[in-house]
């Protein structure tokens, strides 16, 4: 009987180490797998944030050994800028308008291409997702083109039509530059949230819309009682990404405005940028960090907040 037992508990030692075998076996396999990706997310990802704080203490150039500490000089020296305020102001608004804008008529469109009654809805879906895939700096000329002020697609059409008399200079006016940028960055990144939400929406439990079909629930009662409520922790997620990506606009600006007029369209990033590249024969790639350090902080604590509401509108309504 002993050698009975003794027997099994050999045979199961054997079988565990095997499986033990196994499992790290492929466990080596799979950090193998990663570790390219690692070396790079490392060398490119973590390395250059670290660096950054590190350069922001130095009143340095970019190029040669890194010397000149200045402490929290170019920290100071940020914030009291009234050129990165505006460029930081610039930022904010244009994540506003562009979230208020984007993220409900993307809703919109992907209610309307999720309608069983639409024939051809994988090509609409095509159509509205290739600005996404499309350089953003090759958007930005060829917009600089359409809305230009001589021979400009859009002052010719509205001229034509008789709504204007005079060509108008779109991305040169205080009082329409903001506005066409924010509206070429909705179309730009349209596709990418419609996804979103299209992916929400046939997530959703269909036997709920039935059931209040069969109440005799009208469809717009339906969006407001059912529909709106199961997309509302999914769409507080959708509006926190859109946000995080909207305040990270570079490529569109630099190539439609490059900031201007009169710094009206200046961004942070672009900000970052005319500092550490653009600084004539003396760049300042010191205090270009503590600029991108101020601003990566302000970002940090947007994404908190944000975070935070979608924790809580994600906690109401699984308690629901």
């Amino acid at each position: 009987m002993e050698a009975r037992v003794k027997a099994k508990k050999e045979t199961s030692k054997r079988a565990i180490g095997k499986i033990s075998k196994t499992r790290r076996k492929k466990l080596l396999y799979c950090y193998l797998f990663i570790l390219p990706q690692l070396i790079l997310f490392l060398a490119f990802t973590i390395y250059p944030i670290i660096m950054s704080y590190v350069y922001s203490f130095f009143e340095w150039s970019g190029y040669g050994p890194l010397k000149g500490f200045v402490g929290l000089h170019n920290y100071l020296e940020t914030i009291s800028d009234p050129f990165f305020w505006n460029a930081f102001k610039n930022s904010f608004v244009f994540m506003f308008f562009l979230v208020l804008i984007q993220v409900p008529l993307a809703l919109l469109m992907a209610m309307l291409l999720n309608a069983s009654w639409l024939k051809g809805a994988v090509v609409y879906r095509t159509i509205y997702f290739l600005p996404v895939v499309t350089t953003t700096a090759v958007i930005g000329v060829i917009m600089r083109f359409i809305f230009g002020v001589y021979k400009g697609l859009i002052n010719e059409i509205l001229i034509t039509l008789g709504v204007l008399d005079k060509p108008v200079d779109w991305l040169g006016s205080l009082d329409t530059a903001m506005m066409i940028i924010v509206l070429v960055g909705v179309w730009k990144t349209f596709g990418m949230k419609m996804i979103y939400w299209l992916a929400a929406l046939q997530s959703l439990p269909k036997d709920l819309f039935e059931a209040a079909k069969v109440d005799g629930a009208n469809p717009l009662q339906t969006f407001r009682y059912v529909m709106l409520p199961l997309l509302l922790p999914i769409g507080s997620v959708i509006v926190l990404l859109s946000a995080v990506n909207a305040l990270h606009v570079f490529d569109l600006v630099k190539s439609m405005t490059n900031g201007g007029p009169a710094y009206h369209t200046d961004m942070v990033d672009l900000y970052i940028y005319r500092y550490a590249f653009e600084g004539g024969s003396m760049p300042r790639a010191g205090f270009a960090s503590a600029a991108g350090v101020v601003y990566g902080f302000a970002i940090l604590f947007v994404s908190l907040i944000l975070g935070f509401i979608v924790k809580k509108t994600g906690g109401r309504q699984t308690s629901h």
